[in-house]
């Protein structure tokens, strides 16, 4: 028999793991709930299994009719935000799960701050609009969870340009659910936990008329990333580095990257002339989403670090 299109592997599967408070050097949390949840590849699914830890806040879940075609994570709500283990399947017999680690939730201390912006710029449809792509890494460097103060005050905002069109946010770390668009600024009202930072994805459309695209750095930012695939465009910005071109699914990228830049720095890219575009040419929609895996997997190949507990908003 085989479990919602999977083969049955076995009876049972153990997950296990504990459940600590206060980051990885924190203490372990009692007596919390924990649920076992599983994701198909449609994302169907749901809670399957449930405890509580016990006094080393150590659980143990059990997945009765494990499907190797789905994935497993393990949740845990406090203090009013669900928080999540990374993604494990039922290749094992057993899994052990990097510690849990669930915060104290807080709208004041320091600030998010930006760790890198990497924007892909489509080459131009035959409209003459071009798609853009941005992922954003954000870093929460406080002990507790960064929670929004109210719908009026954002967890971060950062700026995009002007005359930016058909914003749609992406599939990240954060919930779509939980960001919005206020004027020219993007706005996002869920929690932003410590430690590993979280991708924030969003893209949107710059009219024909824009001859050149001016990156609004409106505050300090340590690292910027740029895929242009107008490979004659002029970049310009402080401390650029030209990384040369690089053919990723038969589309070429001309690949930049600057150091760390102070709020309101000038980074800038030039379009050349209008032309005649080929033929073969995409919805914007569909460029944003190839944009978003070209961009990822720019990310990981920037730098590949293993994948820690994520916390969502209910």
């Amino acid at each position: 028999m085989g479990g919602a299109g999977g083969d049955l592997l076995a009876q049972r599967v153990v997950v296990s793991g504990r459940v600590v408070h206060g980051g990885p050097d924190g203490t372990p949390l009692a007596r919390a709930w924990v649920v076992l949840h599983r994701v198909t590849m449609g994302g169907a699914g749901g809670p399957i299994d449930s405890t509580r830890t016990d006094g080393r806040g150590v659980f143990t879940l059990n997945m009765g009719r494990p499907d190797t075609t789905a994935i497993y994570v393990v949740s845990s709500w406090y203090d009013g935000i669900a928080y999540f283990s990374e993604p494990v399947t039922a290749s094992r017999p057993r899994a052990d799960l990097r510690p849990l680690l669930v915060y104290d939730t807080t709208s004041a201390g320091p600030g998010v701050q930006v760790a890198r912006r990497l924007l892909t710029v489509a080459r131009q449809q035959r409209d003459g609009t071009r798609s853009v792509l941005e992922l954003v890494e954000l870093v929460n460097p406080g002990r507790k969870t960064r929670i929004a103060a109210d719908t009026l005050q954002p967890t971060w905002a950062g700026a995009i340009p002007a005359d930016a069109i058909q914003f749609q946010v992406a599939q990240g770390d954060l919930s779509p659910q939980a960001v919005a668009l206020r004027g020219d600024r993007v706005a996002v009202f869920g929690p932003i936990p410590p430690g590993e930072a979280k991708q924030l994805s969003y893209g949107y459309v710059l009219p024909a008329t824009t001859p050149r695209l001016a990156v609004p750095i409106d505050q300090p930012t340590a690292e910027v990333d740029l895929l242009v695939e107008d490979t004659t465009a002029t970049v310009t910005a402080p401390q650029l580095d030209t990384l040369g071109v690089q053919e990723i699914e038969t589309r070429r990228f001309a690949r930049y990257r600057t150091r760390a830049l102070a709020a309101g720095a000038a980074v800038t890219i030039a379009f050349a002339a209008s032309r005649d575009v080929q033929a073969a040419s995409f919805v914007p929609f569909v460029v944003i989403v190839a944009a978003a895996a070209l961009a990822v997997g720019f990310v990981v190949a920037l730098r590949r670090r293993p994948a820690q507990p994520t916390a969502f908003t209910p």
